[in-house]
């Protein structure tokens, strides 16, 4: 094997039809019988290495795009570094001086005074890359998180061959990513990129056979969660994905719960420290572990509202105007969620028609939700600012899903077809529109998200 570490026999899905016979009991989530997890291989040198060229590829296209057609005049150092804006500065200043703060924090945005308002993974490579090559604060941003960006759609082609999608569906899908209104934001000094690359390797070597995946894993699930407070709760990927792959049956052994659950409950934890290491940084430097929430609290005024989501107050119904960010991220709440409803129902509805492997799914949902669920809750106090950044996660990790759904079918049924057709018609152009307009604005130091 060229990969050095020992694999089970490749497998591939069973192809979804609707003439096949349903077996009610595979895959479900209650019941004694249950389908033994199987883990993934990984994919071979040949497709490893046009997953990472792929990913290389629409990481320079979204350079070309936003640095050589679409930021303002000037010469080319300077178009770049019109990527750097608005939260890029509190990245630099952490990574300038590391990190500072008076207590309590002061009560505005102040990064002279109180800088401890992000999570340390993405200034602390930056500062790594800064300090190894003497490159300056601004281009170590933007490397670090373009490299990242790189690793994110690398490994969103990877878990595409794993799941032997067809390279049209492939392409189709990463079009849907890249078509969100806040996609740029991966090339952006900003940390979308660092964290869908950590969360989605992290589920990519979880899912492999071997320690050495699994310690690639566990690094993968450390950065994820030392760069956003939300990698804590998606760290437990691995124990969603068991549970729900063999159902609750193990829960009710003793034994078959150690034996089942070991392994996966060890890697989440593990996954974790990242976050919880910069908790005890905090405790031991100024004696308050929660000094980032209490930064989030008094300096932007976020106070987490965790019923938000169910809220009929936090969806807004409304056409935001080009000019108002706040009101498109309030709108972006809303179709959020709706997309979530949505995405439910199909679930629902194709696995009364088709085997469709189902409970594989259920942990990349979890994942999009607990990124959407906490980002409502804390935005929720501020006016959903910031959602339509940071719905996008979410859209990422929907879009793979439906992927992981469309692989095991030879043709798609003509009915999803034909609304993946519509949607691509309809959607893109509006999306991609809007990004152009986002990106102008934000090379520009104007506020979109």
């Amino acid at each position: 094997m060229e990969t050095g570490v020992q694999l089970s026999a490749p497998m591939r899905f069973q192809t979804a039809r609707k003439d096949r016979p349903v077996l009610r009991g595979e895959g479900q989530l209650a019941g004694v019988a249950v389908t033994p997890v199987v883990n993934e291989p990984f994919s071979s040198r040949p497709k490893a290495l046009r997953a990472i060229l792929a990913g290389l590829g629409f990481t320079l296209v979204q350079l070309f795009i936003t640095v050589v057609l679409i930021a303002p005049e000037g010469p080319m150092s300077y178009r770049y570094q019109t990527l750097v804006q608005h939260d890029s500065y509190w990245f630099a200043n952490i990574v300038g001086r590391g990190y500072d703060t008076i207590l309590p924090p002061i009560t505005r945005k102040m990064m002279e005074v109180s800088n401890v308002a992000f999570f340390p993974a993405y200034p602390a490579i930056a500062a790594i890359l800064h300090k190894a090559t003497g490159i300056g604060i601004y281009n170590s941003l933007l490397i670090s998180a373009q490299t990242a960006a790189w690793g994110f759609w690398s490994y969103f082609f990877l878990l595409c061959d794993r799941w032997t999608v067809r390279p049209e569906l492939q392409f189709l899908g990463a079009m849907s990513v890249l078509a969100h209104p806040t996609a740029f934001f991966l090339i952006a000094a900003y940390s979308e990129s660092l964290f869908l690359a950590g969360l989605l390797g992290f589920i990519y070597w979880s899912a492999a056979e071997g320690r050495l995946a699994k310690v690639i894993a566990a690094a993968h699930g450390i950065v994820m969660s030392a760069t956003r407070i939300v990698g804590i709760p998606c760290a437990a990927y691995p124990v969603v994905r068991t549970l729900c792959e063999r159902g609750w049956g193990p829960l009710r052994d003793i034994r078959a719960l150690v034996r089942n659950y070991a392994a996966p409950l060890a890697l989440t934890t593990v996954a974790t420290f990242g976050g919880f290491a910069f908790f005890l940084y905090c405790l031991v430097r100024w004696g308050r572990w929660d000094l980032y929430m209490q930064t989030q609290a008094t300096g932007w005024a976020i106070i987490p509202d965790y019923l938000a989501v169910l809220k009929p107050a936090s969806y807004r119904w409304l056409i935001p105007a080009m000019d108002n960010p706040t009101q498109a991220s309030q709108m972006t709440m809303t179709l959020g969620a709706i997309a979530f409803l949505l995405v439910g129902i199909f679930e629902l509805f194709a696995a009364r028609r088709w085997r469709t492997a189902w409970p594989k799914r259920l942990a990349i949902y979890f994942s999009a939700f607990v990124t959407f669920y906490l980002a409502v809750s804390g935005v929720a106090s501020v006016e959903m600012e910031s959602m339509l950044r940071y719905q996008f996660c979410a859209h990422a990790l929907i879009v793979l899903a439906l992927l992981h759904f469309l692989a095991q079918f030879r043709t798609p049924p003509m009915p999803i077809r034909i609304v993946g057709m519509a949607a691509a018609a309809l959607l893109w152009p509006l999306g991609f529109s809007l990004q152009g307009w986002y990106v102008w604005n934000f090379t520009r130091a104007g506020w979109v998200a």
